[in-house]
């Protein structure tokens, strides 16, 4: 997931992935790694093919949208069609769940191929605390055929997960930022920063939200307005200290202050997920409604359930943004199956479905310029009601590490 931030973060994130752009060089064969779980071993492509024949693959991923269920009960039948392999669709609500699950495991003594997990829909701070704590089988990412065609230079989170390199223990699947949408009809001029949105909310008391951390959308919210207004977003980038978070947290939380009074129910009582407050929106109860799929809207308007003046925007000098990726956990039973599940994923036509507003709308990982033109011709389609017009700078997110004190201490000043 990706986010907004000072460019002077941004250039040091683009640092972070200057050292790790190399594309890999071989579509048949899994090269040696430097570095990864021990008990990865490389293998020829052909040979994880034969492998994986046969094997059901659970694939632990969130359920909270029809149409996501939907994209992957398609994604199973050409699997079983094309590959043999069964896709088990194992439905969670928080990745954070597996997490906890996968280091039971290991706690448990569980080895290689004991484990309930064969692949992790995940990212940000859930990645950070599986590769920490040695859960995560690889690397094998960059190794898979269809890697060669993601857009690792002008995306650089496909290879930076929330400033912790992948180093191919996770393989990208989808792109995301923080995107904003309301009824033009009721909102004509769009706030472009959390400083005019403050001037909003004082303006239409009462009339706007987010959702209550650790939500993940609420989650969001608060580290846009942190990186608007950290005094030196850098440090944002590195692992969270005491000292480096008073310093850098003390404006965010004044903006808050500031701002609670003229929110909905005073700041006092927060709407549990963002679906509440796209329907509040819709009621015309709230002037706005947030979302990290800058195709959401135009998923709704399409769906009958948002009017077509709803307009979909991002701030100008950029929102939140990240990737979000699949990874294999180091005891995962059929790691093959799982492999050419995550490469599947990464094809031309798995993206382009699942880029599609009327399957999903989730922006694509790949690089459309590497790809054939009958494969660039899947990504066609025209623009829709409700699209955002402007995509604004992808900024990166915070460092994984700043996530958990940022939820405490929000529950701490406003949770009661």
């Amino acid at each position: 997931m990706n986010n907004p931030r000072h460019f002077s973060s941004r250039r040091h994130f683009v640092t972070l992935v200057s050292a790790c752009l190399a594309l890999p060089g071989s579509h048949a064969t899994a090269q040696s790694a430097a570095s990864g779980n021990s008990a990865y071993t490389p293998r020829a492509w052909a040979d994880i093919e034969r492998a994986a024949r046969g094997q059901t693959v659970y694939f632990n991923a969130w359920a909270g949208s029809e149409q996501i269920n939907a994209y992957l009960q398609w994604v199973a039948a050409q699997l079983q069609r094309d590959s043999g392999v069964q896709l088990q669709h194992v439905k969670i609500t928080d990745a954070a769940d597996v997490v906890k699950r996968v280091r039971s495991e290991k706690a448990a003594g569980r080895q290689a191929g004991e484990g309930t997990v064969d692949l992790v829909w995940i990212n940000g701070e859930n990645f950070a605390a599986m590769k920490q704590g040695d859960l995560l089988w690889g690397p094998f990412a960059d190794k898979l055929p269809n890697f060669q065609a993601v857009d690792v230079r002008r995306k650089p989170s496909t290879r930076i997960d929330f400033s912790v390199p992948t180093e191919g223990m996770e393989s990208p699947w989808g792109m995301a930022q923080l995107t904003f949408f309301a009824d033009a009809k009721r909102l004509p001029q769009l706030p472009q920063s959390m400083a005019e949105l403050l001037a909003l909310a004082r303006a239409q008391s009462g009339r706007i939200t987010y959702p209550r951390p650790p939500n993940f959308h609420g989650t969001t919210w608060v580290k846009q307005a942190l990186l608007e207004y950290a005094p030196d977003a850098r440090q944002l980038a590195q692992s969270v200290t005491p000292a480096a978070f008073q310093s850098q947290t003390a404006p965010l939380w004044q903006f808050l202050d500031a701002l609670h009074p003229h929110l909905w129910r005073g700041g006092k009582q927060f709407p549990q997920n963002s679906a509440a407050i796209r329907q509040m929106m819709a009621d015309g109860e709230l002037l706005l409604a947030l979302t990290f799929n800058p195709n959401e809207a135009a998923n709704e308007i399409a769906a009958q359930r948002l009017s077509p003046s709803v307009v979909s925007w991002q701030f100008a000098k950029g929102t939140l943004g990240n990737t979000h990726f699949v990874a294999i956990p180091y005891n995962a039973r059929n790691k093959e199956g799982a492999q050419v599940a995550a490469n599947f994923l990464l094809s031309p036509q798995a993206q382009a479905r699942k880029a599609d507003i009327a399957q999903w709308g989730d922006p694509t990982v790949l690089d459309i310029d590497r790809l054939t033109p009958a494969e660039q011709a899947l990504f066609l389609s025209s623009t829709r009601a409700g699209q955002v017009r402007q995509s604004a700078p992808v900024l990166p997110e915070p460092h994984a590490s700043w996530v958990e004190p940022l939820e405490k201490e929000w529950i701490r000043r406003y949770g009661v």
